[in-house]
């Protein structure tokens, strides 16, 4: 579906309004990839001064976040939107939450990566690690994309990457609980990888909640906690 598609009013400042809106949402959504590039450069690779730089950004997806809700609420207390336009500001407030958070996330594996030395992540499984934070990093870029064109049918493809990100984590998880077996003496190092961890697989399902805001604006169908057959049926609009 083509921007043009929801910012087709008599007013044109409406127009102008849900466009900056559209174009704000797509910068957060940069800055929070910058932010998840540089964490993972500061876990796999022990880059101190990305992790640093990730804690310290921080307070710019933040701003950013309050920057759009307030123009969000703006727009509903202005212009009443309904339909359409409702659910477009609706998915907005619901994705501007999930990139704040998945900012947070970043953040969680930048301020674990400060503490970990050499030896742990040798110790560490970091090429599946490196694989996990690829995959969700594609997440996060699909789902911004698929945001952007609010393309349906591809936020069910990109949504279904999050079980490939779930197999990922839990063979983390399996290797890393064996290892506090044989090492107990490594518990605090291998509980920062751990938290790490998570938080690369919480933003693989903040991209699938995206991707669900998406599929609620192009068809007015909520399928957050759906299967994905189920948000398939409904992004196509092929039931039977």
């Amino acid at each position: 579906m083509d921007k043009k598609s929801f910012t087709q009013h008599i007013s044109r400042q409406y127009n102008e309004d849900l466009e900056h809106i559209i174009t704000r949402v797509m910068t957060m959504g940069g800055l929070v990839e910058q932010q998840l590039e540089a964490a993972l450069d500061a876990l796999v690779d022990g880059d101190q001064a990305k992790g640093e730089q990730v804690v310290t950004s921080d307070y710019r997806i933040n701003a950013m976040e309050v920057e759009l809700d307030e123009a969000c609420t703006n727009v509903l207390a202005r212009r009443q939107p309904t339909a359409s336009d409702l659910r477009l500001i609706v998915a907005v407030i619901k994705t501007i939450t999930d990139l704040e958070r998945i900012g947070d996330e970043a953040e969680r594996v930048g301020r674990m990566a400060l503490h970990l030395l050499e030896e742990d992540r040798r110790r560490s499984p970091m090429a599946e690690i490196a694989a996990l934070g690829e995959q969700v990093k594609g997440m996060v870029r699909g789902a911004l994309d698929v945001f952007a064109r609010m393309d349906a049918e591809q936020a069910v493809r990109v949504a279904q990457e999050d079980i490939k990100a779930d197999a990922q984590y839990d063979s983390i998880i399996r290797h890393l609980v064996k290892d506090l077996e044989n090492h107990p003496k490594s518990v605090p190092p291998v509980l920062d990888i751990v938290w790490a961890t998570r938080s690369l697989e919480r933003i693989g399902d903040r991209s699938r909640n995206i991707c669900e805001y998406v599929v609620y604006f192009v068809r007015g169908k909520d399928v957050r906690h759906t299967s994905f057959e189920q948000m398939a049926e409904e992004a196509t609009g092929d039931r039977h």
